[in-house]
């Protein structure tokens, strides 16, 4: 598989996973079928827009709207799902992990593909990895989790991006520096929501 291709069926993964997502926490809020539908888009659409818009470059569901249309479908369908199954409130924490890896590593790649320097394009990868889950904890009247207490969020994006650059410098092959950098993502994440791993924050006794 070139990484062309497998870029590809990672963003519309990632779309569909940060869909998902969207669904999952707007149900928290009770909100009606086009609200959830809002918050779906916004949390699958957000980040490789403000990416492609940075990079002057198509934004990528208007240049194919496939993307869209895969945002719309599985919006709906976890919507009729949701609304008929009584599912744990932080259930979306899960795919949310998957999909912060998806985007940060497509979105890293895609810059770099762009002949972004590497410091650049890493940030761009994160860039891509939480603008739409920021959106969806605003549209859903949260404190975005990026900014929650230290909360290993943009790091594990970060760590992913900057770790993928360095494996593909090293010699290895672009599809499984990709492999190899998601999985580095959704382990930091999962690990910070296990083990309640942060960053150190402002406030609080000194």
């Amino acid at each position: 598989m070139s990484i062309d291709v497998l870029l590809y069926w990672v963003g519309m993964a990632a779309v569909a996973v940060n869909a998902l997502t969207g669904v999952l926490d707007s149900s928290r809020k009770q909100m009606d079928l086009i609200g959830a539908l809002l918050v779906a888009i916004a949390t699958a659409l957000g980040g490789g827009t403000v990416r492609d818009l940075l990079l002057d470059r198509n934004v990528f569901w208007v240049a194919d709207q496939t993307y869209l249309m895969v945002a719309l479908v599985t919006g709906l369908i976890v919507f009729f799902v949701v609304r008929r199954t009584n599912l744990p409130p932080q259930l979306f924490l899960i795919p949310d992990a998957i999909g912060l890896a998806l985007f940060t590593i497509a979105g890293t790649q895609i810059a770099l593909q762009w002949h972004v320097p590497w410091l650049a394009a890493s940030l761009m990868g994160v860039i891509t990895g939480v603008v739409g889950g920021v959106l969806r904890d605003i549209l859903c009247n949260d404190v975005p989790s990026v900014f929650l207490k230290g909360e290993l969020y943009a790091t594990a994006a970060w760590a992913g991006a900057i770790s993928l650059i360095v494996l593909q410098e090293s010699g290895l092959a672009a599809v499984n520096a990709t492999w190899a950098a998601m999985g580095i993502v959704i382990l930091l994440r999962g690990l910070s929501l296990r083990f309640g791993l942060t960053l150190p924050a402002l406030g609080g006794p000194r």
